[in-house]
């Protein structure tokens, strides 16, 4: 079973073949950025109009039964989520409305200071708002993921103590490793670990050691690392993938509506644009040298399985409902 925990591509009936040729059970993709709740809609729009044309490929996912299902019929199940809370704009009601349009993901900033908690990318870290109290009880009661991938460390700490389920970092890796802003610290995987969260590891190279010339030998010693420090059953892989973006799109992500400047993320012009993929994963269908990497570097079978995609489906299966 391989299930990739964010990716935001360019989507075409190519991408969507090599998610099959690649065995790819199941992903979480990016449907909202910076949009709000309509422009979020029209995106679910989107995305429907692509289950009906390539219904022999993708098909939704609302709960961890799809990707039986998505495996029975040789397709890839598809899970929504947003990189900013903006699609609730300031109604707590919009939490449920989404998640019963299929919304799984939702992270509380994205790089700056939000309604509900504070971004990566800002100087103070203020900690989880008012109203983000009230939104994590919400996203727990209806079974909506908190992700805290952009977020700041105090964020994500106080996130992972205040919601009574687990939380995830779909995309980000050690901050020893790779010291960018939006890598994580060790204060902050060990918050998340400790209370059953999960860690999805990015192949994004600006996240990677040697960025894109990072080594397969690199990257899977530094989750055998990780694993030895917070338990195996809490990684999983969260590539990051995008795939055929143009580089506006960057702009898009970074920028949104908030300002007139270009924001190049870690600080350096240098940074603008996509940059090359590891020759290792260029796209889903390089899975399986993930798994080679891991074994090579003394992971056993079901380790490998476990990271791949096992560790995913189990939190898929646990936190995608109402609280009991």
């Amino acid at each position: 079973m391989r299930i990739d925990g964010l990716q935001y591509a360019n989507w075409s009936e190519k991408i969507f073949k090599q998610l099959r040729e690649g065995g790819v059970d199941a992903i979480h993709v990016t449907i909202a950025y910076h949009e709000n709740f309509r422009e979020t809609v029209l995106n679910f729009e989107q995305w429907n109009k692509w289950f009906e044309q390539h219904n022999d490929l993708i098909m939704p996912g609302l709960y961890a039964s799809d990707i039986d299902a998505a495996k029975a019929s040789n397709r890839t199940a598809v899970y929504f989520g947003f990189q900013n809370p903006s699609p609730i704009e300031d109604d707590i009601g919009l939490v449920e409305i989404l998640h019963r349009l299929g919304a799984r993901f939702m992270q509380l900033t994205y790089n700056n200071q939000s309604l509900l908690a504070c971004g990566c990318y800002e100087s103070e870290d203020s900690g989880i708002t008012r109203m983000g109290k009230q939104v994590i009880k919400e996203m727990n009661r209806v079974g909506m993921v908190i992700d805290m991938s952009h977020s700041a460390d105090r964020s994500t700490i106080e996130a992972a103590e205040l919601s009574t389920r687990p939380i995830a970092i779909t995309h980000a890796n050690p901050h020893a490793w790779a010291p960018a802003l939006r890598n994580k610290r060790d204060a902050v995987i060990q918050a998340v670990t400790e209370n059953g969260g999960m860690l999805g590891f990015s192949l994004y190279p600006h996240h990677l050691k040697d960025k894109t010339e990072c080594s397969l030998l690199s990257f899977c010693q530094m989750i055998a690392d990780t694993a030895e420090k917070y338990g195996v059953e809490h990684l999983g892989i969260g590539s990051d993938l995008c795939q055929d973006q143009p580089d506006s799109v960057v702009e898009w992500m970074r920028v949104g509506r908030w300002t007139k400047d270009i924001d190049y993320g870690e600080g350096s012009a240098s940074n603008a644009g996509f940059p090359p993929m590891p020759d290792w994963f260029k796209d889903n269908r390089d899975f399986h040298n993930i798994e080679k990497g891991l074994a090579e570097v003394g992971f056993t079978a079901t380790e490998v399985s476990a990271v791949i995609g096992e560790n995913w489906y189990r939190f898929f299966k646990d936190n995608f409902g109402p609280a009991e």
